[in-house]
């Protein structure tokens, strides 16, 4: 909504930044392999002081928790056989996403033509979710490729078996046994009605400044005050409001009065004209003067088709719940199996 609203106002600065920016997103359209990596330009210390404005005394943020979450990015890859701008699912071959902590990768994922390949950290997380899952060494031969996942193993499901499970799980028929409704979408006139009705508002509210060096790279800076740009992009759907697929009511100015109306700003760095980096800038919306620097980053590049990874362990969804069950709770019973351990009605 920035890049196709800054043409609609009438500084020559803000139609030029438009322009630059809407050329460096076409480029990055125009390719069939896309890479970007999201983390937080903070620290621990900041994390902490945002938290402790909403948590309660006792449940605040623990220091390994705020460690982690400022180091911790999220690295994701697409091929596909299509350029970006053209291309619909049905045409992404290959993706990866990783999940990543200051000692490495935490979570990942690829999906790599017809099958789905897995792997994770169970210690990390375990201890980042304060629910840690038994060592892979005391599980019973029974979890076979749970036990290979808890050793930090690759597994690998086959795709067409997921889809039709996930068909199975939200496509049954309800109580009455009448088909569940349609996901909502909107129609073309909707969309270019909601799609003209954010630019506005996005023209009239935010400034841009440019600025640039000698070796190709050039900031593009996005600046506008929070409670004001709120308030007009909620104003501009109001009048769409029965035409959308929102269930609950949309916010009006009244809720927004407490929102810090400090200018916030979208920092985007092109080199030779390219896409490089976003960086948002969120410190001025924080109360503690504690919060010194508070940022989310997105970094964007060509990118390379993910590949399989090799040694990967072959399982079906059925078969890995089946010793997701058998591993975990059997190893939390002890000597006991699973269904030997005489629950309570709270249990259940």
């Amino acid at each position: 909504m920035v890049l196709a609203g800054t043409a609609a106002c009438g500084t020559v600065e803000n139609l030029t930044a438009g322009q630059k920016l809407d050329n460096a997103f076409e480029k990055l359209g125009e390719e069939r392999s896309i890479a970007f990596e999201l983390d937080l330009d903070t620290d621990a210390a900041s994390l902490k002081a945002l938290d402790a404005e909403q948590s309660e005394p006792g449940e605040e943020m623990p220091d390994e928790v705020a460690e982690l979450v400022s180091e911790a990015t999220i690295s994701v890859s697409m091929h596909s056989r299509k350029p970006i701008e053209k291309s619909e699912e049905k045409d992404f071959t290959a993706m990866a996403v990783k999940v990543s902590g200051p000692d490495g990768a935490l979570l990942e994922y690829r999906l790599v033509d017809d099958w789905f390949y897995a792997r994770l950290d169970a210690a990390a997380l375990g201890k980042i979710s304060g629910t840690p899952m038994p060592p892979a060494e005391e599980l019973p031969d029974e979890a076979g490729a749970f036990k290979k996942l808890l050793e930090g193993g690759w597994i690998k499901l086959s795709k067409k078996e997921m889809e039709e499970t996930g068909k199975g799980m939200t496509g049954a028929q309800g109580l009455g046994g009448e088909e569940p409704s349609a996901e909502p979408s909107l129609d073309a006139k909707t969309q270019k009605k909601l799609t003209d009705a954010l630019k506005k508002a996005v023209a009239e509210n935010v400034d841009f400044t440019t600025s640039g060096g000698s070796d190709g790279t050039e900031h593009i800076k996005a600046t506008a005050p929070f409670r004001t740009l709120l308030t007009e992009l909620f104003g501009a759907l109001k009048p769409l409001q029965q035409e959308l697929p929102i269930g609950d009511e949309l916010p009006t100015a009244k809720d927004f009065a407490d929102a810090p109306n400090k200018k916030v700003g979208a920092d985007f760095t092109l080199k030779n004209g390219e896409l490089t980096e976003v960086s948002v800038d969120l410190a001025e919306l924080a109360e503690s003067a504690k919060v010194k620097k508070f940022a989310l980053v997105l970094r964007v590049s060509e990118g390379e088709k993910p590949e399989a990874p090799a040694g990967a362990t072959e399982v079906n969804l059925e078969e890995l719940m089946g010793e997701f069950f058998t591993g975990v709770l059997g190893a939390g019973a002890g000597e006991e199996g699973f269904g030997d351990v005489p629950f309570e009605e709270g249990d259940l």
